[in-house]
């Protein structure tokens, strides 16, 4: 490998380069709002005139993204769903970043990052103007700057832990499913610190906690600032927490059953994933199916079961907090009152995924050689096959997704 490509900001300006690439083409098609943004699409929309309140139940920098992409590219399919693609690189770069701060090797940090982006779940949610995305890529970067704040000298420690502070804030400013990580991100600081008091030098629990509340809680308020200029039900800062009241009761409220619903214990297994589209649309037959790469979901359980093993047995405690961390994301939903569970839930949950499969591969990199690059090539593969149904493209017929059906439960 050439000497510039083993360095990490030229590697993670390429391989954010080639995900963005992949996730870009043909972003235009279909012509037409997919799944959900029929909900999010309107209300950028308002956004954009500034009518007043739209899809009250979340909150609205992810509304903000989707309108600033049709203010640069107009009111089109390229530019609802533009900064999606973005968001999407920013996962894939994120994964990169952290797997590179934490291994500080090319080949795990690469590995990890490919996994990622060939997951089926990143490249549909990087085609469509959904706030799941921009929430994923807030919180990926966000645990990247924390770690890199652990990696920081000097003032350098806290500047980067408060930009963590700060896209976590951002992230709870697009879909409140963010929370839980900043109590992630507070619990895993303070138990780090304790093993190894010289992490984050100059940063204590207390003051890392008050930078961690403060700068999430003030940068998730300012996300609102547009609906303080919203010519009805104009949000004023008596009225910020009454509408926080509405919005939770919103969220909680009992909803009828749906076709697509599934429970969260169900998702690791995709048992029922999620059709964001299968009909006739621009002159052909296309479908685009939310659905994880088998070989990442099912793979990914065995990495996590892996790294736990390597923390018990050898002491590997990055690997070890690389599995818990996918076990809170997941497990979290049993506790969250929703009334339906979708399988889209899950986004975050298997972005973490390649973290520990990347991590499995690095501890046992001796012994399983060049397992990891004929790993890549399955998930490569898995992708190549079922990219007609991810990217809707033109299908032969009504019947052609029985092709990829390997569960009748998908269908």
């Amino acid at each position: 490998m050439p000497r510039v490509l083993t360095r990490p900001w030229p590697l993670a300006l390429l391989v954010g380069l080639a995900a963005e690439a992949l996730f870009a083409v043909r972003l235009s098609v279909p012509h037409k709002p997919v799944f959900d943004e029929v909900h999010y699409v309107t209300a950028a929309r308002f956004m954009l005139t500034l009518q007043g309140a739209a899809n009250k139940e979340h909150p609205l920098l992810g509304k903000m993204l989707i309108a600033l992409g049709m203010t640069l590219f107009g009111d089109t399919p390229f530019g609802w769903r533009f900064f999606s693609t973005l968001a999407a690189t920013g996962v894939v770069v994120g994964v990169f970043a952290i797997l590179w701060l934490l291994y500080r090797r090319p080949r795990t940090a690469l590995i990890g990052s490919g996994v990622a982006a060939l997951n089926f779940t990143v490249f549909v949610q990087a085609r469509i103007a959904m706030l799941d995305g921009f929430m994923a890529a807030f919180v990926v970067l966000a645990l990247a700057a924390m770690i890199w704040a652990m990696r920081g000298t000097g003032a350098q420690v806290w500047r980067r832990w408060t930009l963590g502070a700060v896209l976590l804030g951002l992230a709870a400013g697009t879909k409140w499913t963010a929370v839980p990580y900043i109590a992630f991100a507070a619990l895993g600081f303070a138990i780090a610190r304790h093993r190894a008091p010289w992490r984050w030098p100059g940063l204590n629990v207390a003051r890392a906690w008050a930078i961690l509340a403060g700068v999430s809680a003030v940068t998730y308020g300012l996300t609102f600032a547009p609906a303080f200029f919203y010519a009805r039900e104009t949000l004023t800062l008596a009225t910020f927490l009454p509408y926080q009241r509405e919005m939770l009761a919103l969220q909680v409220q009992v909803l009828p059953h749906h076709t697509y619903q599934s429970p969260w214990y169900s998702w690791p297994i995709e048992w029922r994933p999620i059709w964001y589209l299968y009909e006739p649309v621009d002159g052909a037959q296309r479908g685009i199916l939310m659905l994880g790469n088998p070989a990442v979901m099912l793979g990914g359980l065995v990495a996590v079961a892996a790294c736990l093993w390597a923390w018990a047995r050898s002491g590997e405690r990055r690997a070890g907090a690389l599995a818990l961390l996918w076990i809170a994301s997941w497990a979290m939903w049993a506790l969250i009152p929703k009334s339906l569970g979708f399988f889209y839930y899950y986004y975050l949950s298997s972005i973490w995924l390649a973290l520990a499969i990347a991590a499995a591969f690095d501890h046992w990199r001796v012994r399983l050689r060049y397992w990891d690059e004929a790993y890549l090539v399955l998930v490569a593969v898995l992708f190549i096959h079922f990219y007609p149904i991810l990217a809707a493209t033109p299908l032969p017929g009504p019947q052609a997704f029985l092709k990829w059906m390997w569960l009748r439960s998908w269908i």
